[in-house]
């Protein structure tokens, strides 16, 4: 009797058995799930933020370096040595940088040979210097052919294809990138020197993004300053995919950085041979500079002052008592005509002068003349506005003033974040955000209570970053509650430096 009853349970125990089993392994599998795909909403900025966007990291050829190579980091000290020895003027100077020769080759010599590696250590020409930023490097007889987007090294044995915009990560902006090939010299189509120039090249990009303020310096100018300040004015820069507008806007900051005018590479009809070569700026995070990476170990504080050189401001820190230690502090409100504009910034404006501040409100926009907009940004002590690329005038305020970013509603602490939050404090910018209630939101006349993009923000998120500007930056206004106004004033006061 008990056998047979044994017999009956071992199959039973051998079910049970299979279904915790399978319980198990689908518990693992939804783990895996939820880690990869159900993360917290507002995770980690920068993730978030790729992630929005559908941007794909370009991947490295087996050939090329890791993010950063070895030895890099000495490679930048030996540079930023020579270039200290080899300039003792400052980049005032109007030494020329080139003379005009007739139509003959540069002799590839063994002194003036390309050098794929330097001091032996074997660091590629061509590297990523982050997932977003690619630098060739090379030194010989160079020769920039921009009609033909082709530079000719002499050193390298293949040809490499390279976009001198930082923004890999973003095949949209790169889209709009002139690619550049570097070509190995001798070669039979190699085109004779026109020009021959004594310092270095640089080659960058404003294609891209570059048109939009914030992009402009988290895509090329900061880029450019952590790539280039160390050459202290000895260098030649050639911009791809110019716009003369873009550049007369930038003129001033381009004079901090190089003695000479910047080339119109694509379209000027001649090639120009250098004793050396460098394609492409370095990325190390938005709006700012990492100090340990950068030669000479320069911060976005030595990159606002190179702007304040560069404009002429002489403002250096904010104060409760104003432009003169004895008046009224300064507040700027930077207006919006589209999206995300106040609907009551007349009265944000009665509020704020009856707390205490001065009131300006100004709307920058491209054509908008740079010195003068920064000259007014340099005299705010609080400077507040919505969520755009209006706030990257942050890199004017003095130090210690107070930047209150108003984050519209529908989640977008995450993208709020990265862009102004995080660079604000390595500017030495106090940082405060006033996050809109939906109360607050003109999204509440367009949208039904119950609609997802009122409920469920992250929902939205996920259906990508198209989806996500358009329901909360492309169609949001704000009314700003005057009573949260009045508060977050007297807390930006209160933060102020005294006289």
């Amino acid at each position: 009797m008990k056998s047979s009853l044994r017999t009956r349970q071992e199959p039973r125990r051998v079910s049970n058995g299979v279904i915790i089993g399978a319980m198990l392994l689908s518990l693992c599998v939804l783990s895996i799930v939820k880690a990869r795909y159900c993360a917290t909403p507002f995770g980690k900025a920068e993730d978030q933020l790729q992630e929005q966007m559908n941007s794909s990291i370009r991947m490295e050829p087996e050939e090329s370096s890791p993010a950063r190579t070895p030895g890099e980091e000495e490679d930048e000290q030996e540079e930023e040595e020579e270039e200290n020895g080899a300039s003792a003027t400052p980049a005032t100077t109007t030494a020329p940088a080139v003379t005009k020769t007739t139509p003959t080759a540069v002799p590839a010599t063994a002194g003036n040979r390309g050098k794929v590696s330097k001091g032996g250590k074997g660091k590629p020409t061509c590297y990523m210097t982050s997932k977003r930023s690619e630098r060739c490097d090379a030194s010989g007889d160079i020769r920039v052919d921009g009609n033909r987007s082709a530079i000719y090294v002499s050193g390298i044995d293949k040809e490499w294809k390279t976009k001198p915009y930082a923004r890999y990560h973003d095949p949209v902006a790169m889209a709009h990138v002139r690619e550049y090939t570097l070509k190995p010299l001798p070669a039979a189509e190699a085109p004779a020197c026109t020009r021959n120039h004594s310092v270095p090249g640089f080659l960058f990009s404003n294609g891209g993004f570059s048109g939009n303020l914030y992009h402009d310096y988290t895509d090329v100018l900061v880029p450019l300053f952590i790539s280039t300040h160390q050459f202290r004015g000895r260098v030649q820069f050639l911009l791809s995919g110019m716009k003369p507008w873009w550049v007369a806007k930038f003129t001033p900051f381009f004079r901090q950085l190089t003695k000479y005018d910047v080339i119109d590479v694509d379209n000027d009809q001649e090639v120009h041979c250098f004793p050396r070569i460098v394609a492409g700026a370095t990325f190390h995070k938005d709006m700012g500079v990492d100090p340990r990476r950068s030669p000479g170990h320069v911060s976005v504080v030595d990159f606002k002052r190179a702007l304040r050189r560069a404009f002429g401001l002489e403002r250096e820190a904010a104060s409760r008592g104003g432009a003169t230690g004895h008046g009224k502090p300064r507040l700027l409100i930077i207006s919006r005509r589209g999206s995300r504009r106040f609907l009551n910034e007349r009265e944000m404006a009665r509020a704020a002068a009856d707390a205490g501040f001065e009131v300006r409100v100004a709307e920058p926009d491209q054509h908008t003349d740079m010195a003068t907009f920064a000259a007014l940004v340099n005299s705010a002590d609080v400077m507040v506005g919505v969520h755009g690329a209006g706030l990257t005038n942050m890199v004017f305020l003095p130090r210690g003033a107070v930047l209150i970013q108003v984050v519209p509603f529908g989640g977008l602490e995450w993208l709020t974040s990265v862009t102004f939050k995080d660079p604000a404090a390595d500017m030495e910018v106090n940082y405060m955000d006033y996050n809109v209630k939906l109360e607050e939101s003109s999204l509440l006349d367009q949208y039904p209570r119950n609609h997802q993009v009122l409920t469920d923000p992250y929902a939205v998120h996920k259906q990508g970053w198209d989806a996500l500007k358009t329901a909360y930056l492309d169609k949001q206004n704000i009314r700003m509650d005057l009573d949260r106004f009045r508060a977050t004033l007297r807390e930006a006061m209160s933060r102020l430096p005294s006289p």
